[in-house]
């Protein structure tokens, strides 16, 4: 009796629970067709199906996804329209606002690069002159004894005895003597052979770079003197001392080396694709970390014509007056140039372009919510701050670029393209069907492998209350 019982309500149970699933169903059902009518009013015709936790995976018709969700209705308004291009994304703008979606507008305008980079101040070259001996001696007196002293052209360096040049004097005055006491009645031609001995050594003495106040005071006094002065050719500062009071000098030997350093030269490095915005005679800007405020203008003269391999940068050589000296070779300064200019170019704010490598892209926006994913070709960037850049080919003025949460866009337009693309593989082939049920097997073979097939949780678990059921009875029977 008890056994009997016990039979009937877990046959109850059953009948009930098979019961309540069969309704459930049924309300589902009812009331998922019941919102797709609603909505297909309100949107307009349903193109597709989709999963809601995977966008890719679509369908012709609504059903359970492969993780057992309810397929969500694609209406003709939330996808792309045939006519546009590929990967064109619509989106409201309340989204957009909640997005922070920005724009920019595509112009024509002459478009300049501002390059900064560091320099390092350097003697000018140009600038350096080499006093040194042009007879051998012994320096009897030394007027600039270290390196730095600033000079002046004409100023005595040093003063040497030589007793070449106290010759070469003697024979100067002797012609001088022999020229002075010709009687008047000498022929002509004396008088001039007497010219030609006084302009002969006088020559020997200005070749050995005798200066002419020197020579001046021979011609007064008619007594050779026994000490030469050196004096310094350009002004500027005495940067090589190669001699000391009481040496002995051999011709050739170099005394002095001066530098001029009212014009300096400054080495600046640019990298190789900094180079198209720079040639020679641009002018720049140079400015001292120490003394802010102040800016010296130079001038490029040159661009070197080797690229140092290991810095991939070219050293451009820039002419810099220093009237004040504050620029002292070796010191480190900033430079600063405007490239050479490009006239009349489309340009697009930088933060517009997506750039992935392989190629650029921007987002047209056409006013009313529509997003076109556009390749474009790019040049180099420029205007102020550097923040645009030059567009090749792919926009024209006029038109609107988004500037922000661009990426967020990017994401949803290749989702979109990418659906398109499998739905027109899906256009040529059979109907995609929840499940694939055109594809089952209905001929009742591997009934006994029901256990390996693949079900929703809500079936695993439907099916598995009979096992549960028998295996009570079991227990009841022993």
């Amino acid at each position: 009796m008890k056994r009997t019982q016990l039979f009937l309500g877990l046959a109850l149970i059953f009948s009930a629970l098979a019961l309540g699933y069969v309704v459930g169903q049924n309300q589902s059902h009812s009331t998922e067709a019941q919102e797709v009518d609603a909505a297909g009013t309100q949107t307009g015709d349903i193109l597709y199906w989709r999963a809601p936790m995977d966008p890719t995976e679509t369908y012709d018709g609504p059903g359970k996804s492969k993780m057992g969700m309810d397929l969500i209705p694609v209406y003709a308004n939330e996808d792309s329209a045939p006519q546009r291009p590929a990967g064109t994304v619509t989106i409201s703008e309340g989204v957009s606002q909640q997005m922070g979606v920005r724009y920019g507008e595509v112009h024509r305008m002459d478009l300049y690069r501002s390059i900064t980079t560091v320099g390092e101040v350097k003697i000018n070259d140009e600038r350096i002159t080499q006093v040194n001996a042009r007879f051998s001696g012994w320096v009897s007196n030394l007027l600039v004894g270290f390196e730095g002293s600033a000079v002046t052209k004409g100023q005595v360096l040093l003063e040497m005895y030589s007793p070449e040049l106290v010759t070469t004097q003697d024979e100067y005055i002797r012609a001088l003597n022999y020229r002075d006491n010709l009687p008047t009645s000498a022929s002509e031609s004396s008088k001039a052979n007497a010219t030609r001995l006084v302009e002969a050594a006088k020559n020997r003495l200005l070749n050995w770079e005798v200066d002419a106040e020197f020579i001046g005071h021979l011609d007064h006094l008619r007594e050779p003197q026994q000490t030469v002065p050196i004096r310094a050719s350009a002004s500027g500062i005495v940067l090589t001392k190669d001699v000391i009071e009481g040496g002995y000098v051999a011709r050739g030997s170099n005394l002095f080396k001066i530098v001029d350093l009212s014009e300096v030269w400054v080495h600046a490095s640019f990298y190789d694709y900094e180079l198209p915005w720079i040639s020679e005679g641009q002018e720049v800007e140079v400015a001292l970390s120490y003394l802010p405020g102040t800016v010296y203008k130079g001038v490029i003269s040159y661009i070197y014509p080797i690229l140092r391999e290991q810095a991939r940068d070219v050293h451009v050589r820039i002419v810099v007056p220093n009237k004040s000296g504050n620029l002292k070779p070796g010191m480190f300064a900033n430079v600063q140039l405007a490239g050479k200019t490009m006239k009349d170019v489309v340009v697009v704010p930088t933060e517009a372009v997506i750039r992935s490598g392989s190629r650029s892209l921007v987002f047209v926006a056409d006013g009313s919510g529509s997003f076109e994913p556009r390749e474009v070709e790019t040049g180099g960037e420029g205007g102020p701050g550097n923040g645009l850049v030059y567009v090749i080919r792919g926009l024209e003025a006029g038109e609107q670029v988004v500037t922000s949460a661009q990426f967020l866009i990017d994401s949803e337009s290749r989702l979109q393209e990418a659906i398109q693309k499998m739905r027109n593989n899906k256009a040529g082939g059979g109907s995609s069907v929840p499940g694939d049920m055109s594809k089952m097997d209905h001929s009742g073979a591997g009934v006994s492998d029901m256990g390996d097939m693949k079900m929703d949780g809500a079936v695993k678990k439907t099916e598995a209350k009979p096992d549960s059921v028998k295996n009570t009875l079991m227990k009841h029977d022993h």
